[in-house]
């Protein structure tokens, strides 16, 4: 394998990490599904709790508290999922921007 030197692979490291804009938009996306999973969440909720459960079967009963607590469960991870997800694209796109910015200010090295 090639062996790279200092100004090559700040290139490649450069070129291989996504643009701001990128990150941007990428936790624009996750953001706005995070949101609407949590509308959901919250919808799914109400409308769990308007609407009791109307069986004098036990088992019954218990599946579908099973059943409304996995649903509720699911969309709520998602939420967290899509909600962690564009913080963390948001933040990598503001460390992205800070690089850029500390090698522009930077003077190219003599070696």
């Amino acid at each position: 394998m090639a062996d790279l030197t200092s100004s090559e692979s700040s290139s490649v490291n450069q070129a291989s990490q996504p643009g701001f804009l990128k990150c941007l938009i990428g936790a624009l996306i996750a953001g706005a599904l995070g949101f609407g999973l949590y509308r959901l969440t919250q919808a799914i909720a109400l409308s769990f709790a308007e609407h009791p459960l109307a069986s004098d079967n036990q088992t019954a009963i218990t599946i579908s508290i099973a059943v409304r607590t996995l649903v509720v469960g699911v969309c709520t991870m998602g939420t967290g999922v899509f909600g962690i997800a564009a913080l963390g694209l948001l933040v990598l796109g503001i460390q992205t921007l800070l690089q850029r910015w500390q090698a522009k200010s930077q003077p190219p090295s003599q070696s």
